[in-house]
Parts: C-alpha cells; structure tokens; sequence
C-alpha cells in the first residue's frame, strides 16, 4: 500500500507544504486566471500579502454560481493545450465544462492511484468497474487510469445489467468492484433469484461512489447495512466532484475519507463563511493544487460535511472527512422541519414495503416547501400504504405526499435521457 510521505508528516509539516503551494497557486492565477485577476481587483485582495492557510479568509469565496456563468473566464491556458473536456453532472443546474490538460490528467491519474491504494488496493487486484466510462464522465476515466497505474487489472463493464456483471465476476474473478452502492443491491438480488453464492465469489471488496453507506459517526447506514448483511465484503466509502479533480476516499479503518494534501487546501465554513471546528458541519470549501487548467481558489461545493483531525490508525495524519450530510441548496424546510435530501433516502431505504423511490420537492401556493414521495411497494393495497405512511409519520413526526407508480416509471425518473447516475431527488422549487 502506498502512502505519500506528506500525508505521514504531523500537522504542521503540513501546513508549512501548503502553504508554499498556496503561493505558488496565488501567482499563477495573478498571471494568467481573467476570472481570479478580476476578483482580486474588486475585492481589493494583495494576494502578495497573504501568507498563510488563515491569510485565505481575506479573500472572498467564490460559488458555483460563479462557475457557471463564467465557466471560461476560469481558465488558465489556451485551448490548444486542452487534452480533455469534462463536464459536471449538473444536478444542481447547468453543467459546468472543466477541461483538461495533459498535467492535469496526470494529476488525476495520481489521485485515484493514491484513492484505491488508502482503500487497500495492490498491483495483485482485479478491479470491476460497474459505472459508466463516456458521457464527459470525469471520475469513469480517472478510476481507469488510476488502476492501470496502481498496476492492477480492470474490467471495463459499465453500468447496469446484473446478469453481464455477475458473468464478468465468474469467469475473470475481480477481487474489488466500484460501484454505486444500490447498483450493489441489485446485484445481490439478482444473485438470489439465479441461485448465485454471492460469498464465494471473488468479490472481497467494494469502492462505494455516488451515495452514502455510511453515517455521519462512521457506522454503515441502512443502505450499508442490507449490502453487508447479504454480502461479506468490505465497503469503502469516497467523496469527490468534477471541479475539484481529488477524492477523499477510506481506508480500512472506515472513519472518513482522507485528505490529500498534496492535491487539496480544505476548509469547511458556515453560513458566515467562517470554519468550523473539527466535528461541527460546515461547507466543504476547496482550493485546488497543481491544476493547470482551471484551478480554483476558495470554491464553494455546496456540499455539507464534517471533518476530523485526530491521526488515523493507518498512519496518515491527514483531516478525514465525514458522508456528505447535504447540499446547501438542497436543503429542504419541511413543516418546521429541516431536511436533507441523504435523511430520506436513508429512511427510504429501510423501508421493507419500498422498492425504489424519487424524492420530489417542489413550493406550494404560500411559498414553502412540499415534498412528494414517489414509490413503489412491495404491492399496492390498504395495508402497505398504512404501514408505509405510519413508519414516514413516526420517523418525521409529518407525512409527505405519496403518490404509488410501477417500477418501471420510477426507474424512468431515475434515468431520464443523459443521466450518468441515477436521479434520486427532483428539485422543482
């Protein structure tokens, strides 16, 4: 297993390595970044001032928003020296373009090589990657260069079609399969319907991308939990998005996903932006190193964590992030209710009588919001649709709407035309 040496050093030596990139960061967008030279002009930032990792705090956050509206006056290069274009899924409105060049895809190469090898991976692994490869899919192709540099084997098989995973699994024998965790359900009911021993497989560990297994204090969530109970195999957990080009991703010891140093300056604000204490949720707010591209500095994700910063048991002394707990604007006020949407998928999930499901919020007449659950039940008669909205009644004290479809509609939401992952809340507000 390989660990960088940075990320063994103690806090400090840290701090003093980013702090040196930060420089070489803060010259670099002086120089050639439109967006970040007009920034700093407007809010009156000497970037030759600034120092240190506190010294960020004089420069005012930048939101996807920003991002969006903007997207090319972010970038550092001429186009000639693109060698990639990605884009953002776009779940939260238009899709952001982030290309890039051949360092940057290198950089790349080396986050996910560093990513499987904290999650166990070695050069005698075969990897099974259930997830899609096209589609400007930055995190497809990074796992795949990643394991081709950890040296280890992998099968491209793409998305969906349990009966061709489960093929693949028996006639190459993949040790580790990277997945969307209730992809990983299907699996196992797909193998107990064709009689398939899914424990004597060659299966002995999943990398979980795209939903949570876990809860925020590190136990598996109920999603974690039905994959475990069926299935032997150990579940690694990772956090990453298309503008930060890094992961944070487990290690054995399951207690959050490590911070990459090297990669990443991390800060995690509140609604004043200011930090948070370890254990208190904030903002995850990244500023990106080594990027040619379009590095970004104090970007808002919009996505709500935690962190830790006590040492791991595996040596690294590096801040461990904990699931996402929600996004901020995803945020939901339900009937003096707050929710995210990871809460309810998580209820959703638990539930014995609910097969697949969409989370709908939209604003009703007054302006607040509502929330429409869109299932399908085990079946659909009296007893289910009490039991479901006694369990929704008791577990938030209020029931949402509930509208009952087939699985085929609901898959059909999960799905729609270009999807990369599957659509799990419709925001309509």
């Amino acid at each position: 297993m390989y660990i960088p040496d940075i990320e063994l050093q103690s806090a400090a030596a840290i701090k003093q390595f980013q702090e040196k990139e930060l420089q070489h960061l803060l010259g670099y967008l002086r120089q050639f970044s439109p967006f970040y030279k007009e920034w700093f002009a407007k809010h009156d930032v000497q970037t030759d001032q600034l120092r240190t990792i506190e010294d960020l705090r004089r420069i005012p956050a930048v939101g996807k928003e920003d991002l969006q509206q903007r997207n090319w006056d972010f970038l550092c290069v001429d186009k000639s020296k693109i060698a990639e274009y990605t884009t953002t899924s776009g779940t939260l409105g238009k899709p952001v373009i982030i290309p890039l060049t051949e360092k940057d895809l290198e950089r790349l190469t080396y986050n996910e090589y560093i990513s499987f090898s904290c999650a166990g991976g070695t050069d005698e692994d075969i990897f099974q990657l259930m997830l899609t490869l096209d589609r400007q899919f930055m995190a497809g192709m990074a796992y795949y260069s990643g394991i081709r540099k950890l040296g280890a084997g992998v099968l491209r098989v793409g998305p969906g079609v349990p009966s061709l995973q489960w093929e693949n699994i028996r006639r190459i024998q993949p040790t580790t399969i990277v997945a969307v965790p209730s992809f990983i359900l299907k699996l196992i009911a797909f193998a107990e319907e064709h009689g398939i021993d899914i424990n004597a497989s060659s299966v002995k560990k999943a990398v979980c991308i795209g939903e949570n297994i876990r809860n925020v204090d590190f136990s598996l969530n109920i999603l974690g939990k039905k994959i475990t109970d069926k299935w032997n195999i150990q579940l690694f957990s990772t956090y990453a998005s298309t503008e930060m080009q890094t992961a944070f991703t487990e290690c054995r010891a399951g207690k959050g996903g490590h911070h990459h140093p090297e990669l990443l300056i991390v800060e995690l604000l509140d609604e004043q932006d200011q930090p948070v204490p370890p254990g208190t949720p904030g903002e995850v707010t990244i500023t990106t190193l080594g990027v040619e591209a379009i590095p970004l500095l104090r970007y808002k994700t919009g996505d709500i964590c935690q962190y830790f910063s006590e040492p791991c048991a595996c040596g690294r002394q590096t801040i461990r992030l904990s699931p996402v707990i929600g996004r901020r604007r995803q945020m939901i006020k339900y009937k003096g209710t707050t929710l995210y949407p990871p809460a309810l998928y998580d209820l959703l999930s638990g539930m014995e009588d609910v097969k697949e499901f969409v989370v709908e919020v939209f604003s009703n007449e007054i302006g607040t919001d509502e929330i429409l659950l869109h299932l399908h039940p085990v079946e659909e008669s009296e007893d289910v649709d009490r039991r479901i909205k006694s369990y929704l009644q008791a577990a938030l004290r209020v029931i949402p709407q509930v509208r009952y479809g087939s699985m085929q509609d609901i898959l059909k939401m999960q799905f729609p035309e270009g999807s990369r992952k599957p659509v799990k809340f419709v925001d309509n507000r």
